[in-house]
């Protein structure tokens, strides 16, 4: 999946105010919110979003039958709250937001208008909802993964490739790690049990801002990590080219949980589809678009994973790819 896809992917539509309707239409018709934690698409981006492609095969012609308004962060998480209400404010029918940072920031803006959100990897720890079958308010949506058993998979096939690796960095956003009630969500609490058994001590650096990223490169350096895992956040994705250029750089494995970081040159990935997924989370804006309440809608997870081995970085780090692993490769990259 190229660069100019999955922008246009994140962005059904993501942000600039004043917000840009697609048309100008009746007031009956659906109007959808688009909080993205993300830039802005260019006009052949958006018209190639998944989300816009997810709610034409359910009838919906954007512009026509369907409205989208979209804001965007520009990478910049305290910009969320301001436009989550934004959207609260213009009474629109439906937010979708992508992410957990936007996530938080619509389940803060409003209590009324529905919120279907798309890649959280925790919805019911960063209270979200109040259980995946029954959400039990206004918010429901397609979580990116099935919670901390991907992130022990991904340790677990880190340690495969390089069974030495003991200390192993993981780049997370820090703005991801907050709950809706203003509590931090600490993940170790949920991953580090599975960790143990592996024999891999993890140091989490949090990302505060893209402004940031060198600065948290130096620590990473410092702490003498052995090995890399990401599995991707809306920052860490518009970063992706510098995070996966610092661990090749560094000649440390690295492990991702989106394939976009493969196909910029990251060693391998695993995780749901990322067009597949966004498509799937149209489904929820056409149902509760024909009347359904969210707290009806129970919280989807992905249940087609695709492991992504890029080769070439693999030869570069001097690493041998188990027989056994590249013949459970969805994708194997030259």
């Amino acid at each position: 999946m190229d660069r100019r896809a999955f922008l246009g992917a994140l962005s059904c539509g993501l942000l600039a105010v004043p917000l840009v309707a697609e048309a100008q239409l009746p007031a009956k018709v659906p109007r959808v919110g688009a909080l993205i934690h993300g830039s802005s698409p260019s006009p052949e981006q958006l018209a190639r979003s998944p989300l816009r492609q997810g709610l034409h095969e359910r009838g919906w012609i954007v512009g026509q039958t369907i409205l989208i308004e979209r804001v965007f962060s520009e990478g910049q998480p305290d910009r969320l709250a301001d436009l989550a209400a934004e959207l609260a404010r213009r009474q629109v029918d439906v937010i979708w937001c992508n992410g957990p940072p936007s996530a938080v920031a619509a389940a803060r803006a409003t209590r009324t208008i529905p919120v279907v959100f798309w890649g959280v990897g925790f919805p019911v720890e960063l209270g979200l909802v109040a259980s995946l079958a029954r959400p039990g308010g206004n918010i429901t949506g397609l979580a990116h993964t099935p919670g901390a058993e991907i992130v022990a998979k991904l340790f677990e096939l880190l340690k495969t490739i390089a069974p030495q690796t003991t200390r192993t960095a993981t780049i997370l956003e820090v703005s991801g790690a907050q709950k809706v009630d203003g509590d931090p969500f600490v993940p170790a609490d949920i991953v580090d049990p599975a960790l143990r058994a592996l024999g891999i001590k993890v140091n989490r650096f949090f990302l505060e801002d893209r402004s940031k990223l060198d600065r948290l490169f130096v620590g990473i350096r410092d702490w003498k990590a052995e090995a890399i895992l990401v599995v991707g956040d809306p920052l860490t994705w518009m970063e992706r080219q510098r995070i996966v250029d610092f661990a090749n750089r560094n000649r440390l494995p690295a492990v991702f949980g989106m394939k976009d970081f493969v196909v910029a040159g990251g060693l391998m990935s695993y995780g749901p589809n990322t067009e597949d997924t966004i498509r799937q989370s149209a489904s929820y804006i056409d149902r509760i678009s024909r009347g359904t309440k969210p707290s009806d809608l129970p919280v989807e997870q992905p249940t087609k994973f695709e492991l992504v081995i890029n080769l070439k970085t693999a030869k570069a780090l001097g690493l041998t790819i188990p027989q056994s692993l590249l013949q459970r490769a969805d994708q194997a990259i030259e």
